[in-house]
């Protein structure tokens, strides 16, 4: 039964690479749906995951690291952390006690002249003292003098109770905008390509993993078990030797890596085969980056 005062709204995460927004993502909505790794560029798309309850919905949205595109994926990562200001309800702003301020400042310009509640996060709290982080609460303070600052820290759960229920509290009344069951937008294969990139983004060194991209081909489910082929993408030949590895052992640990968090994620046993194929240049073409969602209508 829906409650009279329904809440519900889109909460949508944005700031710098390496931020932690990801971790934050995945600590608000109580599932591991954004992949996380050390590594910048992580997260490419635009990734929603759902809170639910009888009384609100909160759509929380994970976006890719605010940098200056190279290439046309980066301009369409780019593209997805802009669209997260124009629709948000309310904007979770991240940054954290390591990066410089004025790191990116067009961006910062641009949540500065936004009418919505903004609530900034000071991420990573526990690498820091009191009077560092107190400085740096002055600093944002006049930097976004509209928006309410949490220090938290989203590895280690700090204040996070906080924030949540901040967020609570300003969310409008509104009808729920997806049904009440749903916990995200992405289909099953999208989180089977997110697992095996994550899993070639921890295992490979270099530049190979941001060369990296991952579809799908088949996803059957039969009532034991998941049967899966993927094609793991690359750019160049010798990226492809690298990926396989010597008598191709190197897939074979990735697909072994991949497999049984796929398996935690789905609890259910799967049957994973993964493929490379060589796609020159495919972070610059159009097509390519359609195929994969990049492109926004």
């Amino acid at each position: 039964m829906q409650s009279q005062n329904h809440r519900s709204g889109f909460v949508n995460i944005v700031g710098n690479p390496n931020v932690g927004k990801s971790t934050l993502m995945n600590r608000l909505v109580g599932e591991k749906i954004s992949i996380i790794t050390a590594k910048a560029q992580t997260t490419r798309h635009r990734i929603i995951g759902i809170v639910n309850n009888p009384d609100y919905q909160i759509v929380y949205s994970d976006t890719p690291g605010v940098l200056q595109p190279n290439y046309k994926l980066q301009e369409q990562m780019l593209n997805f952390s802009l669209s997260a200001l124009q629709d948000a309800d309310v904007l979770l702003y991240v940054t954290d006690v390591v990066e410089k301020i004025d790191k990116n400042d067009n961006f910062l310009a641009k949540v500065q002249q936004l009418d919505l509640p903004v609530i900034l996060l000071i991420n990573k709290i526990d690498q820091t003292n009191q009077a560092a982080l107190e400085a740096l609460v002055a600093q944002w303070s006049t930097l976004l003098p509209r928006a309410e600052i949490y220090p938290i820290s989203a590895l280690n759960n700090f204040a996070i109770d906080r924030v949540q229920k901040r967020i609570l509290e300003i969310l409008p009344e509104s009808p729920p905008y997806f049904e009440k069951d749903a916990l995200t937008d992405k289909p099953a294969r999208f989180f089977v390509a997110e697992i095996i990139r994550e899993k070639a983004l921890l295992f490979y060194q270099k530049e190979i993993p941001y060369s990296i991209e991952v579809g799908v081909e088949e996803f059957k489910e039969e009532n034991d078990i998941i049967r899966i082929r993927a094609i793991i993408l690359v750019e160049r030949d010798t990226q492809k030797g690298i990926v396989i590895g010597h008598k191709g052992e190197a897939l074979k640990k990735l697909g072994t890596m991949a497999r049984k968090d796929i398996e935690r994620f789905f609890e259910k046993k799967i049957f994973l085969q993964l493929y490379v194929k060589v796609e020159k240049d495919w972070r610059n073409r159009d097509n390519m980056l359609k195929t994969f969602g990049y492109k926004l209508d």
